[in-house]
């Protein structure tokens, strides 16, 4: 069993310290060293809300993703990680915050340990119901290419006014990321199978799953709610 839950950055630094190590770790086993995602300048900002995933006793963190809303004046990682390359990636975030509330989906990781377990997949869904609860009018991430049909069955598009019609050389040269957004928060692009997880996962956001992979099945019990609202949402 694992345990997903949530919280503001900037209200948990122990446990962000605990999401970086993590995070850098997996990175490092990639041979990436600078990604603008695995900062850790969002310790501070709050503007962030992390997913943390953990063992069932709560022992180890071996997962998790963060999503950045915009505010504060705080850049999005997408613009920091692309900006170099793409300077309209500014103006782009700045039309869907337009009166709107809009941020990132980034981050995302699991250990060696739970690799081949179907967590990412569950993260991605998580990530795209926890915009929802958050009143998020979209949501852009930035993906590799083996992740771009997965991100795109949740309700993410490629984004293809910025870039290569929507992808970039980054953050290495011989890795190539796409830019997606989620612009239709009912998910009217999304897989049917992925659009009724998500709305599931937004109608109980405290429940348990099952998460199934090519390495076997999980159980997951999972908290989207911030701390000073589980008191009215009980699982």
């Amino acid at each position: 069993m694992l345990k997903v839950r949530i919280f503001r950055a900037v209200d948990d630094p122990a446990s962000c310290k605990l999401f970086a190590e993590g995070h850098a770790n997996v990175l490092r086993d990639y041979g990436v060293t600078k990604v603008t995602s695995a900062k850790n300048d969002w310790f501070y900002n709050p503007y962030v809300y992390v997913v943390l995933v953990e063992t069932e006793d709560g022992g180890e963190v071996v997962g998790g993703e963060r999503i950045h809303l915009v505010g504060g004046g705080f850049p999005l990682p997408i613009e920091e990680a692309i900006s170099i390359v793409e300077k309209r990636i500014y103006g782009l975030v700045a039309s869907y915050a337009d009166n709107k509330v809009t941020g990132e989906l980034c981050g995302l990781w699991n250990a060696k340990s739970i690799a081949g377990r179907g967590v990412s997949i569950l993260l991605t869904k998580l990530g795209v119901a926890l915009a929802h609860i958050l009143k998020m009018d979209s949501l852009f991430v930035l993906c590799a290419p083996y992740t771009v049909a997965m991100c795109e069955s949740a309700g993410f598009e490629i984004e293809t006014t910025i870039g290569n019609r929507g992808t970039f050389v980054y953050p290495k040269l011989d890795l190539v990321a796409t830019a997606l957004v989620v612009r239709d928060m009912k998910l009217g692009t999304a897989n049917p199978v992925f659009r009724n997880e998500i709305l599931s996962y937004i109608e109980k956001p405290v429940n348990s799953t099952t998460v199934i992979g090519e390495k076997g099945t999980t159980d997951v019990a999972y908290n989207l709610l911030l701390p000073e609202l589980q008191k009215n949402n009980p699982a």
